[in-house]
This record gives C-alpha cells, structure tokens and sequence, in this order.
C-alpha cells in the first residue's frame, strides 16, 4: 500500500513540475518580450527630454505576468510623499512601482546584478550601504537630493524582508533625510499585504534570489496584493528621525495587526 501510494504521488507530482517549469519559460520569454517593448520607448522619451513612463509600465507587466491582482487602500499621494513600506519579497518592487510609478532605496549590493541592477538604475533607485555607517551622511545627501525631483521615493526601514505576519525593528539611519525635510514633504506609510499567500512567496531565510524568482514564476494562480496607504505626516512636526521612524513603524504596525485580525486597514 504505501509503495502505491508513493507512486500515485510521484505519477501527480511529474505534470506539476513539467507545468512549473513551463510558466518559467512562458513567464521569462514574457518579461524578455516586454522589456524589448518598453526599452525603445524608454530611450524615446529621454531623447525627447519627456518623463518616462515606461520603467512603471514594465514593472507593473512584470507584476501581471506573474498573476499580481493589484489593488489600492486609503487615499494615495502622488507627489512631494516618501513612502514607508513593510517588506516581504523582491516582488515588492513591480507591485509598488507599477502601481505608484516611484523610485526605491535599495540595498547597494543589488547595483551589481545583471540586468537587474541595470533596470534599478533605469527607474533611478538610490542605491545604499547598509552595512558601512561611514557612508550614512553620504547617503542621507543624495537621498534629500532625490527627494528635490518630483517623483515619490519609496523606502523599506526594515532592512531585510519577513514573511508578512510581522514586522522587524525599523533602522531609523536613513530617516535624517527627513529632519529636516530638504522642501515640503510628507511620509506615507503603507502596509503591503498579500494576504493569505505571504509566507508561500515570501522571500527570507538562505534562499537565494534566483530561487525565489524561479519558485515565484513556477507559481500557478493569481497574487492577491493590497497595497494600504495610510494617513500621511508631516515629518517636520517631529524632533528627529528616530521620532518620524517610529511614527511611521507605529502606523504600519497597527495597520498591519488590523489586516491579520481581518479588521478595516485604516
């Protein structure tokens, strides 16, 4: 009996792994093809000296092709706002980006992968150390230097990224930026939420990126992301950074305990 059972197991799990390994392909011919579209386009604009919006466009096809089901909470700032958002996996970035059209504070490490680094650089992410607190004033100057353009910058206080059911201490380093704030600016905290499937496609542990990608893109179904704009503040109404981090970490915290608790997000 249990050497049948094995078998009808191993019977099942070969088509899923051969359907897995098709949306991988389908998938990354699919974001090859869409970059081959937007790319063109892209250099237009900057030759026209336009404001591109074909970074946005292909990360929010990059979120659809891999069956991201976007929608939006609360009352969105479109401009003069730096987002605050909890973090869970890579996938952050299209879903954020392709539903807001900002630019990211990355980790400076991310600067040197092919391709992806090119396409961060493409979408002007403002690449950071987090590991060499000498850079920390460097950084915070370039960061108020981005916060001068237009578009809305996003950034993740976490550090690292959680599998959705909680939150770790926010660095409170790269808040300086805000105190005080280079011109007008409020800070939006938004709470991304995945809903029952953030721990399947989470991003933690040893596993390495590409992993996770390709788990990720062998994904069937659809991914429910919600992202909850939370009431904006403006940080010159506190004393230092540490004071706006953990203003913006109390927000997401209780916005978070409401989602899991299926409480309205406010």
């Amino acid at each position: 009996m249990a050497y049948l059972l094995t078998e009808k197991i191993d019977l099942l799990s070969g088509p899923v792994a051969i359907m897995g390994t098709v949306l991988i392909g389908i998938r990354a011919l699919s974001t090859i093809l869409c970059l081959a579209i937007c790319l063109p386009f892209h250099g237009l604009w900057r030759l026209l000296r336009l404001p591109s919006p074909w970074p946005r466009i292909f990360l929010w096809l990059v979120g659809l092709n891999c069956g991201a089901v976007v929608r939006t909470n609360g009352k969105r700032l479109k401009s003069d706002v730096f987002y605050v958002s909890n973090h869970i996996t890579w996938f952050d970035i299209p879903v954020i980006a392709g539903a807001t059209g900002c630019t990211f504070v990355a980790n400076d490490g991310i600067a040197d992968w092919p391709v992806i680094g090119w396409l961060c650089r493409i979408n002007k992410t403002i690449f950071v150390s987090r590991t060499s607190r000498m850079k920390v004033g460097e950084q915070v100057t370039i960061i108020r230097e981005a916060i001068e353009e237009k578009y809305p910058i996003t950034v993740f206080p976490e550090g690292t990224t959680t599998d959705g059911n909680s939150l770790l201490p926010f660095k409170p380093s790269l808040f300086a930026a805000m105190s005080p704030p280079p011109k007008p600016i409020m800070v939006q905290p938004m709470l991304i939420d995945y809903s029952h499937i953030s721990t399947e496609i989470a991003w933690i542990g040893d596993e390495g990126a590409g992993e996770n990608a390709k788990r990720l893109f062998a994904r069937l179904g659809i991914i429910p992301a919600t992202l909850h704009f939370l009431e904006p503040f403006d940080p010159s109404e506190f004393g230092d950074r540490k004071s706006i981090c953990a203003e913006a970490e109390r927000r997401i915290t209780a916005a978070l305990s409401a989602s899991l608790d299926g409480r309205p997000v406010v």
